[in-house]
């Protein structure tokens, strides 16, 4: 019902525009044809002696012109050539229709359908010769009541093509427009109340406006998502089949190592060689099977952005990672006081995670970690040897990303989880002999809010 009612204003608005023009033109002929009658009256004149006619005559010739006087004007005089048959009395309103113009018209149009009644009319038209000038004085209401009975019969007319335009835009609107965008407003709406049992209703269309690339696009994204969510049923399977395998190898690798505890006390020179090699086989098994578990019950915590001491985090976090007493030295070229908008704490753990990943990386040898940049960057750089190319190519993947032996490369992953749930990214910007450089992107305060 709004758009049929908002359908039938626009076009009203549409032929209120066209009937200012239309209306002006119909004053314009009007005033032209009393005119002509009043040029036509004088000519009669001509024929008479002296041009003197009768009064009784004069006042036929005003009737049937329908003007109440009629004069002719000139450089140095004024002659009237009808003059009206009794006083001329009330308010009169001068029209040059030599000098009027397409706006003005409409504008003096919009003014007779409000003039005051009793008002007369001096009309200035061209006279018989040049530089002479026709003048006549006509009453007003008859041009008032015509300009109204005209808007009367236009409003009719437009009153019922507006209502037949409407209703059959608005029936047009409901099957190519409305229908189609119900169908497809239904199908997300009931993809958001139940994604998971959710299964396709709306198929693709031959359309090619924008409700059928929208349609399309749909379709595509249902059939997307109803796999997706297949796949991640299965994976959720057989992610609770490998957490319960998981941990019961955890407990026999328990077992096993305290055999192994019991089997280092052998005096038997084999069984003291394969008991090391068999204790750090089994330390790597359990620390991948508690790496697993903990990164399939964790998820991203949620990002309490704040004003930070990054100068201050960064020394606590070099602080848990290295120690003071490591051959690694971490110099922390961030300005002190230096403030960042960011979670502390997600930055905390990022921190030291770099830090210890640089360290275990030079080794016993040391070298120098530098954490330098301001709010916005934050950039850590090592001497170490650089990443593997294995390493490289992985980055950022859980259980593929590692360079040590006994890694599980889960801490690049949740280290840019944890940037890029605060609104910023972890990049690998450089890896080399000379060393690697991450960069920390934060938020700024004014992109955050």
């Amino acid at each position: 019902m709004r758009l049929f009612l908002v359908t039938i204003g626009v076009i009203l608005m549409v032929e209120f525009i066209v009937f200012l023009p239309s209306a002006a033109n119909y004053r314009e002929s009007w005033l032209n044809e009393r005119v002509q009658a009043a040029r036509i009256a004088a000519l009669s004149l001509e024929a008479a002696p002296s041009r003197m006619v009768s009064e009784e005559l004069s006042n036929d010739l005003l009737m049937r012109a329908e003007v109440l006087a009629v004069a002719e004007l000139s450089a140095d005089m004024r002659e009237q050539i009808l003059p009206p048959a009794m006083p001329l009395e009330g308010s009169m309103k001068e029209i040059d229709m030599m000098d009027e113009t397409y706006l003005g018209s409409i504008a003096q149009t919009l003014e007779t359908l409000g003039a005051p009644d009793g008002r007369m009319l001096v009309i200035r038209a061209m006279g018989s010769g040049e530089g002479r000038v026709l003048e006549v004085i006509l009453p007003e209401a008859p041009l008032k009541h015509g300009l109204r009975a005209y808007a009367g019969r236009i409003l009719v007319i437009s009153l019922i093509v507006s209502f037949s335009a409407a209703m059959l835009i608005y029936l047009l609107l409901i099957l190519l427009v409305v229908r189609p965008m119900q169908r497809v407003t239904q199908a997300v709406i009931q993809f958001r109340q139940d994604p998971g049992s959710w299964t396709r209703k709306i198929g693709s269309t031959s359309r090619r406006d924008e409700i059928g690339r929208a349609q399309n696009a749909l379709a595509d994204m249902e059939e997307a998502v109803s796999d997706s969510f297949r796949q991640r049923e299965r994976l959720a399977q057989l992610g609770e089949a490998v957490a319960k395998i998981n941990h019961d190898l955890r407990n026999t690798l328990a077992t096993a190592q305290l055999a192994s505890d019991a089997l280092s006390t052998s005096d038997d020179p084999r069984v003291q060689r394969a008991v090391p090699r068999l204790e750090r086989a089994l330390e790597r098994a359990i620390g991948l099977a508690t790496d697993t578990l903990k990164y399939g019950r964790s998820s991203t915590p949620v990002a309490r952005l704040q004003p930070v001491n990054l100068s201050e985090t960064i020394a606590e976090a070099a602080l848990e990672a290295v120690g003071d007493t490591a051959p690694v030295t971490v110099a922390n070229e961030l300005v002190p006081g230096q403030t960042g908008f960011c979670d502390p704490d997600h930055l905390y753990r990022i921190a030291a995670n770099l830090i210890r990943n640089a360290a275990e990386a030079m080794g016993e040898d040391g070298g120098t970690i530098s954490v330098s940049g301001g709010p916005s960057e934050i950039h850590f750089s090592d001497t170490g040897p650089g990443l593997p190319k294995r390493a490289q190519d992985n980055l950022f993947k859980p259980f593929a990303a590692s360079s040590r032996q006994d890694g599980t490369g889960l801490g690049l992953s949740l280290s840019r989880d944890l940037a890029r749930a605060m609104g910023g990214d972890l990049v690998l910007v450089e890896t080399g002999e000379g060393g690697t450089v991450f960069r920390l992107t934060l938020p700024s305060a004014a992109t955050s809010k």
